[in-house]
């Protein structure tokens, strides 16, 4: 199956999560990821459910805070 994650085409061996992409090296801290799929949030306690399709987008995001001086 090919994906594309961060702008990037990938080709999948079957069947995966996105624990299971996580833990496949694409992101170091994976307690500070928000993961996008087709440009919607999926909320976290959904990782472990949500299956990866062919063609799908994946986006891994890092938020950073930050303020004025």
């Amino acid at each position: 199956m090919l994906i594309t994650v961060n702008g990037k085409e990938t080709e999948l061996d079957g069947e995966v999560n996105i624990t299971g992409l996580l833990n496949q090296g694409y992101v170091e801290m994976q307690e500070y990821v928000t993961v996008q799929v087709n440009e919607t949030i999926v909320p976290r306690e959904e990782y472990n459910s949500f299956i990866i399709k062919d063609g799908d987008i994946i986006e891994f995001l890092y938020y950073m805070g930050g303020g004025s001086r």
